[in-house]
């Protein structure tokens, strides 16, 4: 059985600079790697030895010894890194435990989702990305954001970044895979009457991981535009949303072209329909804010009919 260590014991393995160093020469091995698909990269003794400083051998065997069933893995043909070696390697590789570069206040497109105000600017708040309207002084959005995401970009490419993740987190959400650690998230479905947001969506999806405890909120209306069937439909009517920000989707909620309705109770189920032009899509959620069923619609004589 694999003896229990409390968090403490496990970071305490790095409060040595050799055992940081061996992390280090086994990432730059699997880097430097000339093969396609390789796998993890293995790293002999003699080897890490030669890449690291380290007074003697029997020294490296001793951190070896330390950092192996956390940090490395050992096999017949040497050590590679495990789950959380492979973890806290890129994050000292990166140095994504610096403070971040501030940035901004910059001009951003998109509408405040509360006053519909073409006024918003994008900056740098605690390690968020942070959308504000300067009409009504709201804060419209935020987003965790990396040293790393803005030491390497200039703020169009810093934007798009933002973009993307979001838009990729949201799908794992859609899925209940928490995108910080990867275990199950819970949903559930909230009403929230007195909410800032507008009337064409009073529900909130809260979804939570009981493994790391990062919590996850969205309108409703939100939580189902990278569904499958809301990508195909809106790249029918010209509008790819898999590359366009959350708040770049406020004014169809601000407008009510996106709403959202409890349709039926114990068991809860709600509606969701997201428009454009002459068209719409309708999907009806479950509880735990599962699509449990969709379908195109068409506007005929100002009423959406089936198509």
């Amino acid at each position: 059985m694999t003896e229990e260590r409390s968090a403490t014991d496990i970071f305490r393995l790095l409060a040595d600079d050799t055992r940081v160093d061996i992390l280090r020469a086994v990432a730059v091995a699997q880097y430097e790697l000339d093969e396609v698909g390789a796998g993890a990269a293995e790293l002999t003794f003699s080897e890490i030895y030669e890449h690291v400083d380290v007074e003697n051998t029997s020294k490296l065997s001793y951190h070896l010894g330390e950092l192996t069933g956390t940090y490395l893995r050992k096999s017949d043909d040497g050590y590679s890194l495990s789950h959380a070696g492979e973890r806290i390697v890129r994050f000292i590789l990166s140095e994504n435990y610096e403070q971040p570069e501030s940035f901004g206040p910059e001009p951003i497109d998109g509408i405040c989702v509360f006053c519909g105000a073409d006024a918003l600017e994008a900056s740098l708040s605690h390690q968020f990305f942070r959308i504000d309207c300067t009409a009504c002084e709201q804060q419209v959005t935020g987003h965790p954001i990396t040293p790393a995401q803005i030491k390497t970009r200039d703020v169009d490419t810093l934007i798009q970044s933002v973009k993307l993740r979001t838009a990729e987190n949201a799908r794992q959400i859609r899925r209940g895979m928490c995108p910080e650690c990867g275990s199950h998230l819970s949903a559930d479905v909230i009403e929230v009457p007195e909410s800032a947001l507008p009337d064409a969506d009073s529900f909130v999806v809260t979804s939570t991981c009981e493994e790391c405890l990062r919590e996850y909120n969205s309108p409703l209306t939100y939580s189902v535009v990278y569904h499958p069937a809301s990508i195909a439909f809106h790249w029918d009517c010209g509008v790819d949303v898999t590359r366009r920000g959350i708040w770049e989707f406020h004014e169809y909620v601000y407008e009510g072209n996106w709403t959202s309705e409890q349709i039926a109770s114990d068991p809860d189920e709600y509606e969701v329909v997201l428009r454009h032009g002459n068209d719409a899509v309708r999907l009806y959620l479950d509880s735990t804010a599962t699509v449990i069923e969709t379908e195109r619609v068409r506007r005929e004589s100002g009423e959406f009919q089936r198509s």
